[in-house]
């Protein structure tokens, strides 16, 4: 299987409007995929269309290898855990009874329970009213609920919404160690850039509806290239320069910027201008970070 989950042409049309448009994912076994875009890119109602949630208006699903249907759905949910927005608990139960409920329902073993509150760090907490729970320890029972029954395909939606650092931190660790030690795929989104950058090893990202970029996220850091920025107090005559020798560059104010280069090519660079009388007075490095990739590919400021 090349594709833990894979989607041709998917389309969600609300009337005139597309929340979703021609979404086409791949998504590896084993990985933690960052379902990245901003607040209303399309992320919630893909994720619900993956989920049987939200009928698609056009476009196949793929999931485990098999076409989703009306006959084979509930077979590939049977395998699927998900937390989707906040998740539902009674808070006049423990945290245990709530767990119960839901391996009645999935009909899963009853020692489940006990490996899945050890994974999501509860145990010390199981027999505690669940409305006593802290927000963390409410999103933890909520992964808990889908982890039950050992599903092989983990669909979390901004998991770590609304979460202090602490706790933040602790849902972070609990999503890496899933592929690593228990063998999952985790899909989850979020418009918290930092927080893809530190869980995910693949990425997509969205953006009205569409995605506009997909792939492993070290290629996306390797984007991320310094940007040469050249000070000229005679501007003109720095541009005249540039375009005769056909330079390729961008003017940012009294600064001319240039696309990574070697020491020795900078060096030469300064060179021309200086002899053409552009007047030089500083040169420096500027690091492009995943921010400014983001921001250049949605044209939206990005959450940190």
């Amino acid at each position: 299987m090349k594709y833990m989950i894979e989607t041709r042409g998917l389309d969600k049309q609300y009337r005139e409007r597309y929340a979703v448009k021609n979404v086409n994912l791949k998504i590896r076994p084993g990985c933690v995929y960052g379902f990245l875009g901003p607040n209303g890119a399309g992320k919630s109602t893909t994720m619900k269309m993956l989920l049987g949630l939200v009928k698609p208006t056009e476009g196949e699903i793929r999931i485990f290898g098999k076409e989703v249907e009306e006959g084979n759905q509930i077979e590939i949910l049977k395998h699927t855990g998900s937390l989707i927005e906040s998740p539902s608990y009674y808070g006049h139960l423990s945290g245990r009874e709530n767990l119960k409920i839901v391996q009645m329902l999935k009909k899963v073993p009853e020692k489940e329970i006990e490996e899945v509150l050890d994974i999501v760090r509860l145990d010390g907490q199981q027999k505690k009213k669940v409305r006593e729970y802290s927000l963390g320890m409410k999103q933890r029972l909520g992964l808990a609920a889908a982890l039950l029954g050992r599903p092989k395909l983990l669909l979390l939606d901004e998991p770590t919404n609304g979460l202090d650092p602490a706790g933040i931190q602790e849902m972070r660790e609990l999503i890496c160690d899933l592929p690593k030690h228990y063998g999952m795929t985790v899909m989850v989104s979020s418009h918290l850039l930092s927080e893809i950058d530190q869980m995910a090893s693949d990425v997509g990202i969205i953006n009205k509806g569409k995605i506009i970029y997909q792939g492993s996220l070290q290629k996306l850091h390797d984007k991320a290239k310094s940007s040469v920025c050249i000070h000229v107090l005679n501007q003109g005559a720095a541009v005249h320069i540039l375009e005769k020798c056909r330079e390729v560059f961008d003017i940012r104010g009294e600064e001319l910027m240039f696309e990574e280069r070697e020491e020795e090519q900078i060096a030469k660079l300064v060179a021309l201008l200086a002899a053409g009388g552009a007047q030089v007075t500083r040169v420096s490095e500027q690091q492009k970070s995943l921010e400014d990739i983001f921001l250049k590919l949605t044209g939206k400021q990005v959450s940190l």
